[in-house]
């Protein structure tokens, strides 16, 4: 029998309290005990997105949100800046072209930092682009994204919306809608919220509310308008995945319980602690700007990352991530966010020395955890 890890960047490990709280009997949703449920959700989420406003949760994987996020603020002809540098920056390109709006691409080499001067710059040369889409997380490489010295710039467009995909980074770090003036911020559940995948959310400002209602494309599941008038009497549009909603309750009690700024300081040591273990070992952290969600880390040369991301899960149970697109074979990942705690990481970074030590890989044994060891002592 082999005792298994779950450290890859979604789907994470789900706790305990929330997977005896998802057994508990199910519920039916039209009724006074589930409306109770949503009230409290309802008010947690805005705790966690840092807004005023609803948020909105759909019956979906976070690409529903980000779909979205296209057709229920743009019309077809419209024009978007899409920042890409990833395989999930480069999904905001195809949703546009799937609805008839402009993507304007905006391409860093993967992994690479972006520069919030190159999206003014394009803003300028683009004044009547109606919204910027972009990553908190580059999940796909292990990047963090300048959000708010992004969202600073396009505060300066009353024209244009601030959108950004959270879903690897609502929960993991600082990321507050209003304060940093984000329009539209989407999430999902298998990240930071300790769930399965299956629920997708997205906080709207007033501003882009008022975008909605000059929206031309059809829209009919993901019909935000619908879903915002079913939310304000604490139900939803369709039937809800009704026992991830409860599971969602707790989850959000214990983020509460814990508080936002201690999760945030748990991910950034934990993820700090991955980082520093990787260089002991003589290996290169992809990502210039590394986001606390995902730590990607270059393969040594001459081994195939996917190899080390297979054996890590057949041999030692530890599952993380490879390489995806034009990264595979190249990356492997480990995630710290959500239920991570440093005897994870502890274990991951174990597993990651007995994998490089199988593959033929020379460096010293035991110098990866000596110094997660070293990082995590006092956490």
């Amino acid at each position: 029998m082999q005792k298994r890890y779950l450290l890859a960047p979604g789907p994470t490990a789900i706790p305990p309290e929330v997977l005896l709280k998802m057994a508990e009997p199910i519920i039916h949703h039209r009724n006074p005990l589930f409306e109770e449920i949503v009230q409290e959700v309802r008010d947690n989420l805005k705790y966690l997105f840092g807004t005023k406003n609803e948020v909105l949760i759909f019956a979906s994987s976070g690409t529903g949100a980000m779909e979205g996020a296209v057709t229920n603020m743009l019309s077809p002809g419209d024009k978007a800046i899409c920042v890409r540098s990833g395989k999930f920056g480069e999904r905001w390109t195809n949703i546009c072209k799937a609805y008839g709006v402009e993507a304007i691409n905006i391409d860093p080499p993967w992994g690479d930092i972006l520069d919030p001067a190159v999206v003014e710059n394009t803003l300028k040369a683009n004044p009547d682009a109606k919204a910027v889409y972009m990553q908190a997380t580059e999940t796909s490489t292990g990047a963090k994204f300048p959000v708010q010295e992004v969202a600073a710039i396009v505060k300066n467009y009353p024209n244009t919306l601030m959108v950004v995909d959270g879903i690897t980074g609502v929960g993991v770090f600082e990321l507050p809608q209003d304060a940093w003036n984000i329009d539209i911020l989407v999430a999902g559940s298998q990240k930071a919220l300790m769930l399965p995948p299956g629920l997708a959310f997205a906080g709207v400002s007033d501003k882009a509310w008022e975008f909605n209602k000059n929206s031309k494309i059809p829209k009919f599941y993901f019909n935000w308008t619908k879903e915002l008038t079913n939310l304000q009497k604490n139900q939803t549009n369709f039937t809800p995945a009704i026992s991830l909603i409860v599971g969602l309750m707790q989850a959000l009690r214990m983020i509460k319980a814990e508080g936002l700024d201690n999760v945030y300081k748990r991910i950034d040591v934990l993820s700090k602690a991955t980082r520093e273990a990787a260089v002991a070992l003589g290996l290169k952290v992809f990502a210039k700007s590394p986001s606390p969600a995902v730590t990607a880390i270059v393969a040594p040369e001459g081994i195939d990352g996917q190899a080390i991301y297979k054996s890590m899960w057949k041999k030692y149970g530890v599952t993380g991530a490879g390489g995806q697109d034009q990264l595979k074979g190249k990356i492997f990942r480990i995630a710290t966010l959500g239920y991570a705690d440093k005897y994870d990481v502890i274990t991951a970074i174990s597993a990651l020395e007995f994998t490089l030590r199988d593959l033929g890989y020379k460096f010293q044994m035991g110098a990866g955890v000596a110094k997660a060891v070293e990082c995590l002592k006092d956490s």
